[in-house]
């Protein structure tokens, strides 16, 4: 990766990550601001304090490590600081149990929100894309033998040794059952044709969730894509089902990996999204948004899960402290806390590896 390519991710990746991070930690502190708990801090990052300015009660800043955010309120940690007997009214651990609920629910809530949001803004102003059937080529993978034999984006393929395709499907089928015998594809190159031999070669084959299935043949391309124009009305209807869809698409592929049906070096870290980000900004706006709303829902889920550590985590104490009609003992909350830092920590560290490994291996 050229110095200039590698910045472009870089901003890319750092662009996308400070506003969900922004939209995560808004949520906390907008509503903590409504139920009249003091936030002493607003910061987006961890660790050493960059750049930081006080407006009214708050002070809001950049920090060192930009993987994260936080929001620190009046008690959050513990209702014994000598600041909250001057206010124990904006303390958070003084509140009832269910403005803490909120306050704490409100950054995963605003992750979704934030995904819904960009995904009607593109179907509102763009449109929605839709795969075509055509048998235009839409992306060529890099090092596969179609970019090999010099099959380009946009070339349209109209037969198969000799054989015409006219629908995706029909061209797929024919590249699938080639068991890998070299083929003629005819090609169509802004109206001039040519013909062109390609070996398909095996291939891993997966699920939309990651699962493992029989490998396949192929040549590596990709159908293109179109976009349709929709109502207003529609699309936002269709932004809260995509919304809806790759929330339980994010659900299905944790409990998959979880049972073991997806291996776990699927995991990707700060590496690969920022990878992802730098790829899909380079295809265009549209595509950058969607994927910034993809990442948004997947911080959405993650910080429900019953970690501590999380948000999840705290909800799953405010759950027992509803059962018990008490607050979980400080102690048990500083043991769980520690566990969670580990198991948070330990992930952290195999998603970079899993993020150096891709890397290495190309």
């Amino acid at each position: 990766m050229d110095v200039g390519s590698f910045a472009y991710t870089l901003v890319a990746f750092l662009v996308a990550l400070g506003v969900l991070i922004f939209v995560h930690e808004l949520g906390h502190f907008w509503v903590a601001k409504k139920v009249g708990v003091l936030v002493q801090r607003f910061s987006i990052g961890f660790g050493p304090i960059l750049l930081r300015r006080r407006r009214g009660e708050t002070e809001y800043a950049i920090s060192a490590l930009p993987l994260g955010g936080y929001v620190k309120m009046l008690g959050e940690e513990d209702d014994s600081e000598p600041d909250v007997a001057a206010q124990p009214e904006r303390a958070f651990q003084r509140q009832p149990l269910g403005p803490r609920a909120a306050i704490v629910f409100a950054g995963p809530a605003m992750n979704f929100l934030f995904a819904f949001l960009a995904y009607a803004a593109v179907f509102v102003f763009i449109g929605v894309e839709t795969p075509s059937n055509t048998t235009r080529v839409g992306g060529v993978s890099r090092g596969l033998p179609a970019e090999t034999a010099g099959i380009r984006a946009d070339d349209v393929i109209r037969a198969v040794d000799g054989k015409p395709v006219s629908t995706w499907a029909e061209l797929s089928s024919a590249v699938v059952a080639s068991g890998g015998k070299t083929l003629t594809l005819t090609i169509d190159r802004g109206g001039a044709e040519f013909t062109l031999p390609v070996t398909p070669k095996l291939q891993e084959n997966r699920t939309l969730l990651g699962e493992t299935m029989p490998p396949v043949y192929r040549i590596g391309i990709e159908a293109s894509h179109d976009w349709k124009q929709v109502g207003p009305v529609h699309a936002v209807g269709l932004a809260v089902q995509q919304t809806w869809r790759v929330s339980k698409l994010v659900v299905q592929g944790m409990g998959a990996m979880f049972v073991g049906r997806v291996p776990l070096r699927e995991l990707g870290g700060p590496i690969a999204i920022a990878r992802a980000a730098g790829q899909q900004a380079r295809q265009g706006a549209k595509y950058y948004l969607m994927t910034m709303a993809f990442l948004s829902v997947n911080l959405g889920v993650l910080n429900l899960f019953p970690i501590p550590g999380l948000d999840g985590g705290l909800l799953f104490f405010f759950l027992i402290e509803a059962v018990m009609r008490r607050p979980l003992a400080q102690r048990h909350r500083e043991i769980a806390q520690q566990v969670g830092l580990f198991v948070l920590v330990t992930l952290m560290l195999f998603v970079f590896y899993n993020d150096i490994h891709r890397l290495v291996q190309g």
